[in-house]
């Protein structure tokens, strides 16, 4: 094993300071793009989908395919930081996503557009796993708070944001639904030129070779998994051959990787990582937040939408609150984790606010109040912002240097995991929960109208009352759902032990630990 180092490390001199803000600003609008793209869309389907030809199930893919590319990969490009050129991957990562985004952009048919959100999800996936890699790379624990908030705060507002910018790019008659996915190529490119600018990282090589059985298997599993949370309850019952099989699957595959990982002299994911106390409890509670706050938060636009009859535009508007809370909360709780160097009381008041946030959240109705609906959202918005990047920080302070690019992208890959089956597992209960009322409210309905959308506008005024109610009780009950799944993520939480963060930067002390130093 050997380390090279073709740049000079970064010192402590002001313009090296002035590197590392110019580097995470590269870094911060990378992330933000990636986030983005997967969002974007959900206000601007129903056009794009109607535009191209496609059917139901295709507007399912169309989401499906880039979440599943990048969740999946993200533990390959954790690995591949540990090995390669950080700077180099990152630069891929963001080059694959400006591909994937033209190609979307240009996209003549359905097949096309589904192909295209392959390679955004492979960029997408690079880009939320190196990010925070490369962050911990540069900057000391002590010092990465306030980093790890700016991170947190870009994460979350690109999640809630991206329904906003799609309404409004559908519902600007001279931009339309294309612009969802050219906007992104510019600020991409431009995120790509500071990191050539700006990025100095010691580029490490070690004589290993990456675990290309286990990544595959890691791959298969996971995405069989996904696949079946997506298609279950739409196009096959829950309980039915199809889901045995590939829950089956899915889990024989897992179970396979992990004898692999096991066995395997350098693994993509480490199992011996999770014998770490702190890693295992942030791991569980990040899926468990990715849950709550996926699952929970993306029905929120249809309820804006059907329960409270709003246009794309102001729905998205109406997610201000949740961007406003998070952003803040994010901000201020990293700075002054940095400024006093203690972490665990802000992760514990950010559960509890959460788990407010859901109950809040769990009481709305079609007659809510907008203001109402927005003290909630913001509530939930401030208990989010102050968890979800500082576990990836807690987890990087107790760790290895040179375990830190796999718990990373470990934590990041069960987040977006979480993520990906709360959505599918709430929608299904969703489109049950609205089926049942519908048929109390309506009777039978006919088996092509069962599962279908409805717009309000084409209903008589009595039969529009109705359905919204039908709408706002079902998206309440998810939120009942999530509150208790951030009863859990809470108490992860109070389990970690605090220790005192790390003075020295991810690279700084790889080279120490090379040396035999502690």
């Amino acid at each position: 094993m050997s380390v090279e180092t073709s740049e000079p490390a970064e010192s402590t001199s002001e313009p090296a300071k002035k590197d590392v803000v110019q580097a995470m600003s590269g870094l911060m609008l990378g992330m933000f793009m990636a986030i983005l793209a997967s969002t974007i869309v959900s206000n601007a389907l129903p056009r794009i989908i109607a535009d191209l030809h496609g059917s139901q199930s295709v507007y399912t893919w169309v989401v499906t395919t880039e979440l599943l590319a990048m969740t999946a990969t993200v533990p390959l490009w954790g690995k591949l930081a540990d090995l390669y050129s950080r700077k180099l991957l990152i630069q891929l990562s963001l080059g694959m996503f400006v591909v994937g985004s033209l190609i979307a952009g240009f996209s003549p048919n359905v097949e096309v557009l589904i192909a295209s959100r392959v390679v955004q999800g492979l960029g997408a996936g690079g880009m939320t796993a190196l990010a925070t890699i490369v962050m911990a790379a540069m900057i000391p624990p002590r010092d990465m708070g306030k980093y790890a908030g700016l991170f947190g705060a870009v994460f979350g507002v690109g999640t809630v944001a991206g329904p906003l910018i799609g309404g409004v790019m559908v519902d600007t008659s001279w931009l339309g639904w294309r612009w969802c996915f050219f906007i992104g190529v510019p600020f991409t490119l431009a995120a790509i030129l500071l990191l050539q600018r700006t990025l100095r990282l010691p580029v490490v090589r070690k004589d290993v070779k990456i675990d290309y059985l286990g990544a595959a298997l890691i791959v298969a599993g996971v995405s069989t998994l996904l696949v079946w949370t997506t298609l279950a309850g739409n196009q096959f019952e829950w309980v039915s051959g199809w889901s045995a099989l590939m829950v089956v699957g899915g889990l024989v595959l897992l179970a396979l990787a992990v004898w692999v990982e096991a066995r395997a002299v350098d693994p993509i994911v480490p199992l011996s990582i999770f014998a770490n106390r702190t890693v295992a409890l942030t791991t569980t509670a990040s899926a468990l937040v990715g849950v709550a706050m996926f699952g929970g938060t993306v029905f929120l636009s249809q309820y804006f939408q059907i329960g409270l009859g709003k246009t794309p535009t102001e729905a998205g508007l109406m997610s201000l609150p949740l961007i406003f809370g998070l952003l803040v909360s994010s901000t201020v709780a990293g700075g002054l984790i940095t400024k006093w160097g203690r972490w665990k009381a802000f992760l514990v008041a950010g559960g509890v606010v959460m788990v407010g946030g859901m109950a809040l959240l769990a009481t709305i109705s079609a007659s809510t109040s907008v203001f109402m609906v927005s003290v909630h959202m913001a509530v939930l918005g401030i208990g989010v912002g102050m968890l979800m990047q500082n576990l990836v920080l807690v987890a990087q302070n107790d760790v290895p240097a040179k375990d830190l690019g796999a718990t990373t992208s470990t934590l990041t890959f069960f987040r977006s995991l979480g993520g990906a089956i709360g959505v599918s597992v709430l929608g299904a209960v969703l489109a049950n929960r609205v089926t049942s009322k519908m048929t109390e409210s309506f009777g039978p309905l006919p088996s092509g109208e069962a599962g279908a959308v409805p717009k309000l506008t084409d209903l008589p005024e009595q039969a529009r009352g109705i359905i919204q109610a039908i709408y706002a009780d079902a998206t309440a009950e998810l939120f009942l759902i999530g509150a208790p799944i951030a009863v859990l993520a809470l108490l992860a939480v109070l389990f970690i032990k605090e220790k005192p963060l790390k003075t020295l930067s991810g690279d700084e002390r790889l080279a120490a630990e090379m040396s035999g130093g502690h």
